[in-house]
């Protein structure tokens, strides 16, 4: 709910702060005092239009934030568009909106710069404003069926008809996939099988490359390789003319230093090392001759290893990067070329599970239709018992269950198919009709005004349970009715602020007694400017304040007024206050 509201510099509000409790709220002062511009202020914020005109005469900008506590139904919601635009996630959410006098304006959420479309997006769970039909959520057609469906509690057969519908889905899905493998399948299983015998016929092994190219690499430079490695072995081994061999040197010097341990027993270590190192270089000479025997001039076996790596490599451009690649894409063709060449053995089978599967969804979407259609003029009935206790005895209200014929639909019987998706079958619109002889109109198309804020309340009473937005705004909706059915809406909106944070705008004493909560707006003149102030109203302010809404504050209208609130606290107590 609305916890805190600041607004500074706003039309004839320079400067104001105000906060906020639960239940029924009541607003009341003279004609221009300022009440709906603090409804226009919180509008703002949820996405409402600004305009350059709702910036106090004289500043460069107006400055608008409003603080709620998240409602428990919608927190998931909610943090999903926090989530997608990367604002941060807070216990509560805090809304900007900045209007400047060139007609600009900057929206924030939790701190963080936003469009006034995700403001919208974000109110819609929080606001709704009756009189205000551009924030009103009960005029988007889209909601009625929810409200219906938690209205009549029809959690338990959605979740069955949806889980019979996804069954459904995830069958037809597969059923077009084959179908479409189907239609191409003589240049598909072609391709296919050309892919699959091609990448077997290579018999590819992972590792191969690697070592093909050290082979290649060996083969290709076998003279140098060859004319290096006799060099060292005979350095090591044979020796020259000029010189000995590096072993027979090495050799010599291990029998001196051995001479010298004899007699200075501590090199006994200094020749230990020699000798090791002699016995090392006699294993390197012993593998070098081996290495040298197995260099091979074979131009042959070289022009066999590069063409296999240039068919390794042509592999790896068709079908991956890596001979890996090449591997799992010949496995995958395989596969496809079983499922292509037994597709219509399982377009069969598929043909026999989906008719199962759409007379499943049938019988479950029936169901909820049918829980429903007793729902739908239960809630008529309860709407219309609500609209005769707000003096709108002769309106009519309805719910509009239809079903829609579709080719591609499930058929309810022979010869007609209807439409279904994840909700159900049908098709849900509230239709009103508010004066006697009218016909039935869809409720997005009634005018606005007091008896639209009437008819709201009537639905909003009924809906109390089903329709979980947490702050509900009613102005005007005292237009056209008197005291005594005044007292009964009054009665309404209190009970409505039992479940709901409800703000009422009123000039109605009997409606206002109601209130668990009253603000007094009122104008002041100072300095030749106009300013409007806010003060929360006690007891025998509110006594005042109901007497000069009757016309004056005389002793009469004091004790009037007392005797509204007197008795509009005790049906309170009646009621369960």
């Amino acid at each position: 709910m609305l916890t805190e509201l600041h607004i500074t510099n706003f039309a004839i509000i320079q400067e104001l702060e105000l906060g906020f409790s639960g239940g029924l709220l009541i607003f009341t002062g003279e004609t221009g005092a300022g009440k709906s511009i603090i409804l226009d202020a919180i509008m703002a914020l949820v996405g409402g239009k600004v305009d350059a005109g709702m910036v106090r005469g004289g500043c460069e900008r107006a400055e608008l934030e409003a603080i709620f506590s998240l409602p428990q139904a919608y927190i998931s919601e909610i943090n999903a568009i926090l989530e997608r635009e990367e604002l941060e996630q807070e216990p509560r959410l805090t809304l900007y909106r900045e209007i400047r006098s060139n007609g600009r304006s900057v929206a924030r959420v939790n701190g963080s710069a936003v469009s006034a479309a995700i403001l919208k997006e974000l109110g819609s769970y929080l606001v709704d404003i009756h009189g205000q039909s551009e924030h009103l959520s009960l005029l988007n057609v889209r909601s009625h069926l929810g409200l219906l469906d938690r209205f009549a509690d029809c959690a338990p057969e959605l979740a069955a008809y949806r889980s019979e519908y996804h069954r459904l889905h995830a069958l037809n899905k597969e059923l077009k996939s084959l179908r479409d493998l189907e239609q191409e399948a003589e240049k598909r299983a072609e391709l296919l099988a050309f892919q699959a015998q091609e990448i077997e016929a290579a018999h590819v092994v992972p590792e191969e490359e690697a070592e093909l190219e050290q082979e290649r690499s060996r083969l290709a430079n076998a003279e140098t390789l060859t004319n290096s490695a006799q060099q060292a072995l005979s350095l090591l081994d044979e020796g020259s003319p000029e010189s000995s061999a590096a072993i027979d040197l090495l050799g010599e010097a291990s029998r001196l230093l051995e001479a010298v341990a004899r007699v200075d027993k501590g090199q006994g270590d200094l020749a230990e090392q020699l000798e090791s190192v002699l016995a090392s270089l006699t294993e390197v000479n012993r593998d070098l001759r081996g290495y040298l025997d197995g260099i091979e001039f074979n131009p042959k076996r070289l022009e066999q290893v590069e063409d296999r790596l240039e068919l390794l490599h042509q592999l790896k451009r068709k079908y991956g990067g890596t001979l890996a690649a090449v591997l799992e894409y010949g496995q995958n063709a395989r596969a496809q070329l079983e499922k292509v060449q037994h597709a219509g053995e399982r377009i069969a089978e598929l043909e026999v599970e989906v008719k199962s599967a759409e007379g499943s969804v049938l019988t479950a979407g029936l169901a909820l239709s049918e829980k429903r259609r007793i729902a739908a003029q239960a809630l008529g009935t309860a709407v219309e018992g609500e609209l005769n206790d707000l003096s709108l005895s002769g309106a009519k209200f309805d719910v509009s269950l239809t079903q829609v014929s579709s080719a591609h639909g499930l058929e309810i019987e022979p010869g007609l198919r209807v439409a279904y998706g994840e909700d159900g079958l049908d098709q849900v619109e509230f239709m009103i009709a508010p004066n006697p002889g009218e016909g039935l109109k869809p409720l997005v198309k009634i005018a606005s005004g007091g008896e639209t804020s009437r008819l709201m309340l009537a639905l909003k009473n009924v809906l109390v349970q089903a329709d979980y937005i947490p702050t509900l705004i009613f102005d005007e909706i005292d237009q056209g009715i008197g005291g005594r059915v005044g007292f009964v809406v009054g009665e309404k909106l209190w009970r409505l602020g039992r479940q709901h944070q409800v703000m009422c705008v009123t000039h109605l004493s009997q409606l206002a007694a109601f209130g668990d909560s009253h603000f007094k707006v009122q104008k002041q003149v100072i300095g030749a400017r106009t300013l409007t102030r806010v003060d929360p109203l006690g007891d025998e302010g509110r006594v005042s304040e109901l007497a000069q809404m009757t016309g004056s504050t005389s002793a009469a209208n004091q004790r009037a007024a007392a005797e509204i609130l007197s008795s509009a606290r005790a049906r309170q107590v009646e009621l369960g206050s």
